[in-house]
């Protein structure tokens, strides 16, 4: 097997993972506070908070509900927006990947002479 079918191979077999993950186990994720926020309440600075803070601003923000999909219904809202969020990070990832990595250089494997050489 050639090293870019393993890479593929790998690569599909991560995101089908990190899907796998994303969709059907992020329902059951803790309804507690996450880290900022316990610690905000155990502080007592959570009341402090912005009345419109600045991730409202963002263009996503009119799409997701903290880890929710707006007008989604609940059952599916959050298995849709891990969904999502997965595919973004993986685009991202990917697309950031491309750039950096210039051309398609070849393999040790590719560069070794053959024997009638």
């Amino acid at each position: 097997m050639r090293q870019s079918s393993r890479n593929r191979a790998f690569t599909v077999l991560g995101i089908s993972v990190a899907l796998l993950v994303a969709v059907f186990l992020s329902p059951f994720a803790s309804t507690q506070p996450d880290g900022l926020d316990r610690v905000s309440q155990d502080h007592g600075f959570d009341t402090k908070a912005a009345e419109n803070p600045p991730s409202h601003q963002l263009p996503f923000y009119s799409i997701f509900d903290e880890y929710a999909v707006r007008g989604v219904p609940a059952a599916i809202a959050t298995p849709l927006a891990g969904l999502v969020g997965t595919l973004a990070t993986f685009g991202i990832a990917w697309s950031l990947g491309k750039l950096l990595v210039k051309g398609d250089s070849p393999t040790p494997i590719d560069r070794m002479p053959s024997a009638d050489e």
